[in-house]
């Protein structure tokens, strides 16, 4: 073999071990990534199940495909969640009254709910299945008399239960008072305060929502 041919030679050598080195050094991270992703994703899900075995116990009912992540809930017995539900971190379900048999906080199936929802509920609320609840949404069904003369705090309560029914969408930071009824695939916009009922396949936006237009 001739110098240059040599030369040649040596330099497709070095070039096929320098891009061996190269596949090998890239691969390792990448394996190394995947099984550490892989690793925290099965704990993840060990600790939701472990959470969702816990609220059972304690009295909540929740149906099978539904993962439980960090929440909240003072009476666990108020609350029945459906099936194949999402739910993100941060909600809190709140039930005013310990002595009522329960459950008055009734969830359908293939619901989501956002983060940071809140459920505060003296009486009763029920969404229906398929509804779409986005982050920081308020569910509130009872209120204060505000008479003069007396203090506020001092004064009964009111309360009348919410429905959300089915194909529901709330924007996020939408706030659903007492004795409102939501019908079947309406749309309310984000930051809405619903202070009455909302017909089915309508949209409606704004403070106190009203009717922005039908569904088409």
């Amino acid at each position: 073999m001739s110098r240059p041919e040599e030369i040649q030679q040596k330099a497709m050598t070095g070039s096929q071990e320098n891009t061996a080195i190269r596949t090998t050094a890239g691969n390792v991270p990448a394996t190394f990534l995947q099984r550490f992703v892989f690793r925290l994703r099965i704990r993840f899900a060990f600790r939701a199940l472990l959470r969702k075995w816990g609220w059972q116990i304690l009295g909540a009912q929740i149906g099978k495909g539904t993962g439980v992540p960090r929440i909240k809930m003072n009476w666990p017995h108020q609350v029945r969640i459906g099936c194949n539900c999402v739910l993100e971190e941060g909600s809190v379900f709140n039930f005013a009254r310990m002595d009522q048999s329960g459950p008055s906080i009734l969830i359908g199936d293939n619901v989501f709910i956002g983060y940071y929802c809140e459920f505060n509920i003296s009486e009763s609320i029920v969404i229906g299945n398929d509804a779409l609840i986005a982050s920081g949404c308020k569910f509130i069904d009872h209120n204060h008399s505000i008479e003069s003369g007396t203090l506020i705090h001092q004064q009964p309560n009111t309360g009348e239960k919410i429905v959300i029914e089915e194909d529901v969408w709330l924007g996020s930071n939408v706030i659903v008072l007492q004795g409102v009824t939501i019908g079947r695939g309406a749309v309310i916009g984000a930051g809405a305060v619903v202070t009455r009922s909302v017909p089915a396949g309508e949209i409606w936006a704004g403070i106190p929502a009203r009717k922005v237009r039908e569904r088409n």
